[in-house]
C-alpha cells in the first residue's frame, strides 16, 4: 500500500509487525465482525501495511477500527480486555472472533515489552494490576487513584519502554488537550527508540505525530493511506473551528 506520506516517511520504529492478513481469505465468513467496512476493505486489499514506528486507524463510527485493533492484540499474544502479555484475567468476554483469522506477518526482530490500551475496560486492568501488586511499574501508586487521563498518561510514563509494541484503542477517550499533546510526544520519543505503535484514533493531535501513517477507512470499507491534511478527523475539526455556527445553523436550524 503506497500514499502521499511514503516516500518521505523516515523509517524508524521496531517493525516488529509488517502486515496484518485475513488468514482465511477464501473462507465464507458471514456476520459480525466480517461484515464490518474494514473487514470487507482487508479482504479486498489482501493485508494491510503497517508502518515500523507508528500506524493510525481514523474512520466514523462503525467501521470496525477498535475491532481490529482488539483482533490484532489478541492475534498478538495480548489479553483481550487489555494488559501486557502476561495479563491473563477477564471481566467478561466481549470480543470478537476476528482474531482467529488473522494472520500477522512479523518482522526479523521481537518486541522487548508491549501492552495493549483498550480505553473502554482500562478500569478492569487497572483493578488486575493492584490485584498483582505491581503498581511500581505504573507510577508507584494505585491507578485508581488518579484521574482516568492521568492514569493513561502513568501507563505510557510508566509502563511504555523502548523497543515494545503498543496497540491503543483510543487513547484519547480519557485526554485533555494537554493530555492529548503529552500522549503524542511520548508516541514519538519511544517511536525514537525503536517502538512500534498501532493506533485507532478520532483525535487530529494524535495524528501529527511526525511520519506516522495514517490509514482512513470509509464506510464503503475502502482502505487509503492519507496525509494529515486530508484525514477526517483534522479536516472536520479545521472545518468547525473556523465557522461553528455556520455547522450550528446546520445542527439546530433556528431552535438556539
Amino acid at each position: 500500500m503506497t500514499g502521499p506520506n511514503a516516500s518521505a516517511r523516515r523509517r524508524g520504529g521496531g517493525g516488529f509487525l509488517r502486515w496484518v492478513e485475513l488468514a482465511e481469505a477464501d473462507a465464507d465468513l458471514s456476520g459480525y465482525p466480517f461484515t464490518l467496512p474494514v473487514v470487507e476493505g482487508l479482504r479486498a486489499a489482501g493485508r494491510l501495511e503497517l508502518d515500523p514506528a507508528v500506524t493510525f486507524l481514523v474512520g466514523d463510527n462503525g467501521t470496525g477500527k477498535s475491532t481490529l485493533i482488539e483482533a490484532v492484540a489478541v492475534a498478538s499474544g495480548f489479553n483481550p480486555e487489555g494488559g501486557s502479555a502476561n495479563f491473563r484475567f477477564s471481566t467478561r468476554a466481549t470480543e470478537s472472533p476476528l482474531g482467529g483469522y488473522l494472520r500477522l506477518v512479523r518482522g526479523v526482530g521481537k518486541p522487548r515489552t508491549g501492552f495493549f490500551l483498550r480505553a473502554e475496560s482500562f478500569y478492569n486492568v487497572a483493578t488486575e494490576i493492584d490485584r498483582l501488586g505491581v503498581g511500581n511499574s505504573y507510577g508507584g501508586r494505585s491507578l485508581h487513584e488518579r484521574s482516568h487521563g492521568e492514569s493513561f498518561l502513568d501507563l505510557a510514563t510508566h509502563r511504555f519502554g523502548s523497543r515494545g509494541l503498543y496497540l491503543l484503542d483510543e487513547p484519547e477517550a480519557a485526554l485533555s488537550v494537554h493530555g492529548c499533546l503529552a500522549m503524542l510526544t511520548r508516541i514519538r520519543d519511544l517511536a525514537e527508540t525503536g517502538s512500534q505503535f498501532v493506533v485507532a484514533t478520532h483525535s487530529p493531535i494524535l495524528l501529527a505525530v511526525p511520519h506516522a501513517r495514517i490509514l482512513q477507512i470509509d464506510v464503503t470499507g475502502t482502505i487509503s493511506e492519507v496525509s494529515y491534511d486530508e484525514a477526517q478527523p483534522v479536516v472536520l475539526t479545521r472545518s468547525f473551528l473556523a465557522d461553528p455556527q455556520r455547522y450550528l445553523h446546520y445542527l439546530f436550524g433556528d431552535d438556539r
